[in-house]
């Protein structure tokens, strides 16, 4: 068996790499907290480590309610797995706010599109300031602790079973303590319930 915390301090793929001809957008989050459901969403691609290389895993995260709206997973960095994660949760909902790092998915023009077609406010982390999303970097040490580290994936079907599994059990069933111990289900449903039609 592995030891406990090896794995998280391994440096891995960089995922930050970007295509200096892209535009870059400020960073908007400052001194913004998010106020309701679907305010402001964070995206970030990180790395799952399999026996024989890598997988890569990008996330969609409420800031207000800590859900997970969409995620991907998938063998290759390729641009396509994110876009199908933004398409998804577009299907669901669309916030006011989009941030993201950096990364060349997320300067690329057919991620930044989707987001000004629909009049969304591109905001960016400052480069090298992880603290900027803050609200992903806690999801992925939470899944890396809690599921990723303690498993080990025969095959990529085997990791998508479990991951799968675990944001389920994330979203639904483990209490947050800055939630005042509700799950992000029922803080996103309740805030969407409160909130007043616009």
């Amino acid at each position: 068996m592995r030891e406990m915390g090896i794995e998280g301090i391994h440096p891995g793929p960089n995922l930050s790499k970007r295509a200096l001809e892209h535009k870059i957008y400020p960073y908007l989050l400052r001194n913004i907290t998010a106020q309701y459901p679907h305010h402001i969403w964070g995206i970030d691609i990180t790395y799952i480590r399999m026996p024989h290389g890598w997988m890569y895993l990008v996330a969609i995260i409420d800031w207000y309610s800590r859900y997970i709206v969409s995620w991907a997973l998938d063998q290759t960095l390729e641009m396509p797995f994110v876009l199908d994660a933004v398409d998804r949760a577009f299907s669901t909902a669309f916030p006011a706010i989009f941030n993201s790092d950096q990364g060349s998915h997320f300067t690329s023009d057919s991620y930044l599109e989707r987001l000004l077609f629909r009049n969304i406010q591109i905001s960016m982390d400052g480069k090298g300031r992880a603290i900027d999303n803050i609200f992903t970097e806690r999801l992925w040490r939470s899944i890396k602790y809690e599921e990723v580290y303690l498993n080990e994936y025969d095959s990529p079907r085997h990791a998508r079973e479990r991951i799968r599994g675990w944001f389920d059990f994330y979203n639904t069933q483990r209490p947050h303590q800055s939630l005042d111990y509700q799950t992000p289900w029922e803080v996103l449903s309740e805030g969407t319930r409160s909130r007043p039609p616009t």
